[in-house]
């Protein structure tokens, strides 16, 4: 059983996500810290893939050596704020199988509302890392999740640039089975449902609108 919530301490992961958070830090800056950061939190969130090996030829002599098991994995971005960590994992899976949850939050209610859901097909038979930048209150995190258990997932990952107590709280409590790897846990909500300190609005920063 994988651990609930793994917070990736790497010194890179860190220095970078403190570039993020200056407000100071352009589009363009904003844009590649995210596509290099979500590089270094996709080794973690492959870490446990399961193994097999096959027979290769090297210069020298032939070998049994290790490589991934099973059918490619589904990466699943939560629009729109998915697609900048969905890039940069992408390069490093570049064979993954891409899917997309469409959804945003009610400001009133803060409760999420699907608008797209387009996956690939047999996710019963793949790994399925979902990939949103702020797990905040971990409304619209969890109904995507949900929306994946439905379409067949059950390996499920859930990766991130920040997470909110509340939100990791809520994602336990309705997917206990699904495993949060972050940048950082950060220290609550504000009233309006975002993450303190937090780094502002993914999407915003990241497509450089308001």
């Amino acid at each position: 059983m994988r651990e609930h919530l793994t917070i990736v301490d790497h010194p890179l992961v860190q220095h970078k996500l403190t570039l993020m958070r200056d407000k100071a830090t352009s589009t363009a800056g904003f844009r590649q810290l995210l596509r290099e950061i979500s590089l270094l939190l996709a080794y973690e969130v492959t870490r446990d893939l399961p193994m097999t090996t096959m027979t290769v030829d090297t210069p020298l002599q032939e070998m049994e050596a290790p490589v991934l098991k099973g059918k490619k994995l589904a990466l699943v971005s939560i629009l729109r704020a998915g697609n900048g960590l969905l890039d940069g994992v992408l390069e490093l899976i570049p064979s993954a199988r891409v899917g997309f949850v469409g959804l945003y939050r009610d400001e009133e209610t803060l409760q999420p509302v699907q608008y797209y859901f387009k996956v690939p097909g047999d996710l019963a038979d793949r790994p399925v890392i979902a990939v949103d930048p702020m797990l905040a209150t971990g409304n619209s995190s969890a109904a995507a999740v949900q929306l994946l258990k439905d379409a067949g997932a059950t390996d499920i990952r859930f990766l991130c640039l920040l997470a909110a107590p509340e939100g990791v709280a809520r994602m336990k409590e309705a997917h206990p089975d699904v495993s949060i790897i972050t940048a950082s846990l950060d220290k609550r909500l504000n009233e309006k449902g975002y993450i303190l300190p937090g780094l502002g609005d993914a999407g915003d920063r990241m497509f450089g609108t308001k």
